[in-house]
């Protein structure tokens, strides 16, 4: 079978500030160029790339949804016109270390299977590989091209084969945190960190309001939000990180309270991404 690889790479970077986490270096490697070695290593013979040009020199095409930032599902359906390859790696370039999950996706597709994804207590649906077939027969049937869709949404009608990872494979880099501890808990020289940077605003906003330093769990929230936005939607994350904190509100405000909201709220949305 042949393969190839359309690599998710043109989010907004909202939680590093809008700096471009594709760009980010871990091993003397950006993200980006790591990840197209990777599914190259993987058998790739054609590699689209999501997003604006970010390196010309890489031996990659370069598409882009539109308009722009409408997630991944949006990014995948503009780029399955460009790929005609049997089946397809979809792959975030947001990985700490692309190479060994890639590997794991590396064999065909076992007959009967429409695709196949790492799983590491949760399906990991952008470390993937999928019959190009029924990735376009399931795109053909969301509205607006994908637009703000869940990934659920455009793979959960078929039939997805799971492959076991530890989670220290599927390890991404949302935050600056994860970019630290990517790079052995040390930020080199060139990382530019933004004034308008989580921590500085958090500070902001507890000196504005009145607040204690536990007040703001900035991880806490973060990771609501990924979850619901994988799980759900994009817009469904500050919609529900909002109704964490109103009923973390009415229960007390205690940093307890609001972890168990949160908590509450993660589950739900775990819950409907397997419905």
């Amino acid at each position: 079978m042949s393969v190839d690889a359309i690599l998710l790479a043109g989010g907004r970077g909202s939680r590093v500030g809008g700096a471009v986490k594709p760009l980010f270096e871990v091993g003397g490697s950006t993200l980006l160029a790591a990840a197209v070695a990777a599914v190259r290593a993987g058998g790739a013979r054609r590699i689209v790339v999501v997003a604006p040009v970010l390196d010309a020199s890489l031996d990659v095409e370069w598409v882009r949804e539109d308009p722009p930032f409408g997630g991944p599902v949006a990014a995948a359906v503009a780029a399955l016109d460009t790929v005609d390859a049997d089946e397809v790696y979809v792959i975030a370039c947001d990985l700490a270390a692309p190479a060994a999950p890639v590997e794991r996706l590396a064999a065909p597709l076992p007959p009967g299977a429409d695709g196949a994804c790492l799983d590491d207590g949760r399906r990991q649906w952008l470390l993937g590989r999928y019959r190009t077939a029924a990735l376009r027969a399931a795109a053909s049937a969301l509205p607006d091209a994908g637009r703000d869709a869940s990934m659920r949404a455009l793979l959960g009608g078929l039939a997805i084969a799971s492959i076991p990872a530890p989670a220290s494979e599927t390890r991404d880099i949302d935050t600056w945190d994860d970019l630290r501890r990517a790079r052995g808990g040390a930020m080199t020289e060139n990382r530019t960190l933004p004034p308008e940077a989580l921590n500085d605003w958090s500070a902001a906003l507890a000196e504005r309001f009145g607040l204690a330093d536990g007040d703001i769990p900035i991880s806490l929230i973060l990771d609501l939000a990924r979850d619901v936005a994988n799980g759900v939607a994009r817009p469904a994350a500050p919609l529900s990180a909002f109704v964490a904190g109103l009923v973390a509100g009415r229960t007390g405000g205690t940093p307890a309270d609001t972890a168990a909201a949160v908590a509450a709220v993660v589950e739900m949305a775990r819950e409907w991404e397997s419905r």
